[in-house]
């Protein structure tokens, strides 16, 4: 149970980075205050910079390495652990990871730039 509750927190993780950045474009355009939060902004720039960063250092994520020490190397076995698994691990090589990884980092840097975070009184 442990282990899908760590699955479940990664998932939320990399939820957050890519629907964070969705959701500030939309945002923007929108005009909702809270997509400018510094806050909520340089947390999801540094998740992703984080994520980038193993990446290019060939580094497994410290969450994936611990959920395969509480399942013992086994695929996941209850019902929401076999389904977020699915969501979250794909099969493809490496190289693929880490390209779309910087170029998440990079759209975030650059959304960053043109819809800078901000303080309330700003």
């Amino acid at each position: 149970m442990l282990a899908d509750l760590l699955l479940a927190f990664h998932f939320s993780i990399a939820a957050f980075i890519v629907l964070g950045l969705i959701l500030v474009w939309i945002g923007a355009l929108a005009r909702w205050s809270w997509v400018r939060n510094p806050w909520f902004r340089y947390l999801h720039l540094a998740a992703i910079v984080f994520v980038a960063a193993e990446a290019l250092l060939g580094y497994a994520c410290p969450l994936t390495l611990w959920e395969d020490v509480m399942r013992g190397g086994a695929r996941p076995e209850s019902f929401v652990g076999r389904w977020v698994y699915r969501l979250l691990y794909y099969d493809a090589p490496e190289s693929i990871f880490t390209t779309l990884y910087l170029g998440w980092a990079a759209a975030t840097l650059i959304t960053l730039r043109f819809v800078p975070a901000r303080r309330r009184a700003d």
